[in-house]
């Protein structure tokens, strides 16, 4: 057993050079490698961090932005087509009134003309009515001998 003792007391003795220089890597390795490189990973989180941080702001920003045009669009439109209604009724309006004063127009040259053609008529009925009085004498001296000629005209005034 004090073999076994001896022996591990020689190896532990010749482990502590290797121990040493496993501290003193660990050491090494962490002053020189790992605290750099944490902070670099560190940095480069928060450049992403921020970054991601500054596109989601900038996308709040487009879509803010982008709600606001397509209200000013809604607004236009709108706007372009109560523009279109008015026009729309004021054509109509003008229209409407344009085919009233076409009817009335067209109602007083249709009275005129009925108006003309009775006058028109009037007058033919007066002229046909005082030519009728010569045909008539007319067709019954040609017709009737001389002596019954003068036997017509009496009964005709008798007749008036």
């Amino acid at each position: 057993m004090d073999d076994i003792l001896r022996q591990l007391g020689d190896l532990f003795l010749g482990s502590i050079p290797t121990m040493v220089i496993f501290l003193l890597l660990v050491f090494c390795y962490t002053v020189l490698v790992h605290r750099p490189l944490g902070k670099t990973l560190a940095q480069r989180r928060e450049r992403t961090a921020g970054a991601v941080d500054k596109a989601h702001a900038a996308i709040a920003l487009a879509e803010a932005k982008t709600q606001e045009y397509e209200a000013r669009l809604r607004a236009a439109r709108l706007e372009i087509q109560q523009n279109r209604d008015r026009q729309a009724a004021a054509w109509s309006a003008a229209r409407d009134k344009a085919v009233a004063e076409a009817r009335e127009a067209a109602t007083g040259q249709v009275r005129a003309a009925r108006a003309a053609l009775a006058a028109d008529a009037e007058q033919t009925r007066a002229g046909m009515a005082a030519s009728i009085d010569a045909l008539a004498q007319q067709i019954l001296s040609t017709i009737l001998p001389p002596a019954a000629r003068d036997t017509v005209p009496q009964a005709q005034e008798a007749r008036s």
